[in-house]
Order: C-alpha cells, then structure tokens, then sequence
C-alpha cells in the first residue's frame, strides 16, 4: 500500500493497481524500449507494462507528452501529475504486461518517493482554501485600484500608477493561474481548467488551453533543446550556444529551428534586445491565444468559454487605455502596464534558461533519470519568506517541478526535504538570489550573442531574405 492524492484529500492505495487479466506477460526493457512511436507506444509504471497507443490522442495532457515518453519507465512522472483515481480506473484496461526482470530502484530515487509519503502523511497535498481566499481579496484590490487611478482620478500621474498597478495585478494573477493550470486549487482537473479558461481568459487575455499544452510539455521535457517548447524562441533568442550550433526540428511548433541570416541578425544583438524583449513579450502570448483558439487541430477543452473570455479581455483593456487624457497617455497606458508585467516573463525564464539543456531523450540511466533531470534543469531563487507573495511559487521551481500538485503555500516546506536528499546524495541544488539568477540568464546569452557574432555556429541560408538580396 502507498498514500496517493485524490481530490485534495490523501488516501491508502494498492501501490499497483489491479489488472483485469489474470496473468501477466513478461517483458523485458529492451522490449519495451523500442515501442516508442506514436503508432506503437508503451509505458512502464511500478513494473507493469502498458500500451497506450490507442489513448495518446485522448490524453488531456496533450499527445506530446506522451510521445515523449514512449518506450520509457515513468512511474514518477506518472506518479506526480496523476491522482490515485486514474491508477485504479483508467490504468487497468491498458495493461498487457510486467517487466519480468525490473531495475532496482535507485536510492536517491527511494528517498524522493519518500520525500512524496511523508508530504501526503502530513497532509500537505491538501490545499488550504483559506490561503486562496486571501489571494482572491488581494487580486480584487490591486485591480480596483488600479480601476480607480485610471478611471477616477483625471491626472497623467495618476493614470500611469493605475497602469502600474494593472501590470502588479497580471504578474499576481499569474500565480494563480499556474496553481489552477497544475489542478493544484480544488484538485479537480474540470473545475480547475474552467475555471482557468473562464477568469484567466478574462482577465488575463491568455488561454488556459494553450498554457497547459506548452506547460505540461515543459514539465516533462524540460530544457530539452527538441522538444521543450518553453526554451524554443528562434528566431529571436538562442537561450544557449547549443540552439545555434546546428539546426533542430521542433517537434512542439512543427519546424526546423536554425541560424539563417535572420536569425543570426537577433540572436547577435539579443544581448540587446532582451529587456526590451521582457517588456512586450505579453503581446506574443496573446497571439499564441488566439491561434489555439482557431487551430482545430489541437485538442481543447472549453474553447467556447475561452473565445469569448479572450474577446472580453481585449473589449476591457482597451476602453480603459481610451479613457486616458490623449492617445499618447493611451498607448502609454498600455506599454507601461505590459512592461511592469513583464517581470513575470523575466521570472519564469530565470529558473531555466542558465540550466543543463540537452539534445536527444532524458531518462534512461542513473545519471539523467527523472529526479536529477528536473534538478540540473531547474533553478530557484533565495528570498525571505515575506517576499513568497511577490515570486508567486516561482521561487521554489525545484519543489515545483518534483511536486507539480504540491500547493504552492507547501513549497517552502518541500524545499527543505528536497535540499536533505540532495545533500546526502551529492546531487546539485541550485539555488541563487534573484539577481544572481537574472545575472546568470543574462550572461549565457551575451555567451551565445558573442558565439554568434563570430561565425561559431553552422550557417543555413535564408532564402526569402538573400533572394530579397539578390544573393546565391
């Protein structure tokens, strides 16, 4: 028996599920590690061997992950973003097997599945709806404040501090969206997303459907220069020399990823760029909305709600920016508000960007198993414990990554299990202050800026712009 979540609540369960045939075949690694592709995909969880093949495209979580994870043990994957329910009435009817000779467990790997037992016994996968109350208060105030400097009060001063307060509200929304993306509020993957899809569209002009589709892809390939969406932002940044040393297909946005002219053009001057980059990148992620929005292709609940949500938005944030005293304070309402905002963006590239990032497939040995991946990809940032309402749970991406469904007012809490076990096992644990973070992000990309300049990647041409140029 095992403690597993469910519903904000910790139960016992079986550690492994029941399978409704009566003997199991045996398999070996090997076996299963060549069923990788999305036409034939298994799985390994706690021994037992499944095929999914036939349920990738049905996965809420986005077919990509799963592909991702073909041929592959995932039992702590699994175990960290999936509630005891779905072990005991989805799992079963895709079982057709056991490895007959499992690997042994790894004892850093027993001491994080324990870090996991003791969190569940302590209750602290339970989300206390008080801390969320209080939230909620906080958002409405910054947000009638901000309503109120720039509707009420007539000077240009007044108007740029509501605009202030607007961009405060959005990165302060955003911690709450990311707890709703992760079902970490109620713990009900149908409340939580419409709930996400309804206010976040609302308010914050950005879908929960395209979040969750890049953001559980992240989580589970993090850093991983094919396939992590969140680390992909040619042909305007090259987070690591390694983006630019030769081309890459992204199996995320469907394309070759490469240094032609118009690339190398950024990615030389993104040392330049990057700040004033910070301040607009909202703007992208709204497009981004409404691409999904339209993409048909793409599996999504609740567009519908989104659509109109997102319409909304726009509808709101604009006669609000024409309620200023000219066009100029109008259009400066708005870049002010989305460059205070964009220290959310800053934020969440911190805790990546000057990571381990790798070519290739993680999770296959010891040394890159799914514990120590997320550790060598991922960094948190040192502050007091007063200033947890200001990083919104960002600060403790390490936990966050271990975890996903540990409610964030827990972190602070899981952050010192994790930092025993890494210390006993000699496993690295970074951890800076958030200067020292911005500092490290900042400096990898004057790195590839430089590399770039001088020639030190593989060139590719660009036809569009040398035929423009009259060039080749």
């Amino acid at each position: 028996m095992t403690f597993k979540h469910d519903r904000g609540e910790t139960k016992l369960v079986p550690l492994v599920p029941k399978s409704n045939k009566k003997k199991l075949k045996k398999y070996t690694m090997a076996e299963v590690a060549k069923k990788c592709t999305p036409d034939d995909l298994w799985i390994i969880i706690q021994g037992r061997v499944y095929d999914i093949t036939n349920y990738v495209d049905k996965h809420p979580g986005g077919k990509l992950v799963l592909n991702s994870m073909g041929g592959k043990d995932c039992t702590d994957v699994f175990a960290n973003y999936h509630q005891a329910r779905v072990y005991q009435t989805m799992l079963p009817a895709y079982c057709i097997g056991e490895i007959g000779n499992p690997s042994e467990v790894y004892p850093h790997v027993k001491d994080f599945r324990q870090i996991e037992q003791d969190l569940l016994q302590q209750g602290l996968f339970e989300t206390d709806q008080q801390y969320y109350r209080n939230m909620y208060l906080w958002l409405a105030s910054i947000f009638i404040a901000s309503l109120y400097c720039s509707l009420y009060l007539s000077s240009t001063a007044s108007h740029m501090f509501g605009a202030v307060l607007m961009g405060f509200f959005w990165q302060q929304f955003a911690g709450i969206g990311h707890d709703i993306g992760h079902s970490s509020v109620s713990h009900n993957f149908y409340t939580d997303h419409f709930n996400g899809s309804l206010y976040g569209c609302l308010f914050m002009g950005i879908s929960t459907g395209w979040w969750k589709r890049t953001h559980n892809l992240h989580h589970v390939v993090c850093n991983s220069i094919e396939n992590d969406p969140d680390v992909q932002h040619m042909p305007v940044l090259a987070v690591s020399p390694k983006f630019i040393e030769k081309p890459f297909w992204s199996t995320y946005h469907k394309r070759l990823m490469q240094m032609d002219s118009i690339t190398a053009f950024f990615v030389r001057n993104q040392h330049i760029l990057f700040f004033p980059l910070m301040a607009v990148a909202r703007f992208n992620l709204y497009i981004q909305s409404w691409i999904m929005i339209f993409n048909k292709d793409f599996k999504m609940y609740n567009r519908g709600v989104e659509a109109a949500g997102l319409t909304f938005f726009i509808v709101w944030v604009l006669s609000l920016a024409l309620c200023m005293n000219s066009w100029f304070e109008s259009v400066a309402w708005v870049l002010l508000s989305h460059a205070v905002a964009g220290i959310l963006h800053i934020q969440i590239v911190i805790s990546h960007w000057a990571m381990e990032t790798y070519s290739g497939s993680a999770y296959n040995n010891a040394d890159d198993e799914w514990y120590k991946m997320q550790l060598a990809t991922t960094m948190n940032v040192d502050c007091y414990e007063w200033m947890d309402f200001l990083h919104i749970g960002l600060q403790f991406q390490i936990e966050h990554h271990l975890f996903p469904m540990l409610p964030r007012h827990n972190l602070r809490k899981a952050r010192k299990m994790v930092k025993q076990v890494c210390e006993k096992h000699g496993i690295p644990y970074h951890e800076k202050s958030f200067y020292e973070a911005v500092k490290c992000t900042y400096d990898l990309l004057c790195v590839t800026a430089a590399k770039a300049r001088a020639g030190d990647y593989l060139k590719v041409p660009n036809l569009i712009a040398d035929g423009m140029n009259a060039q080749g």
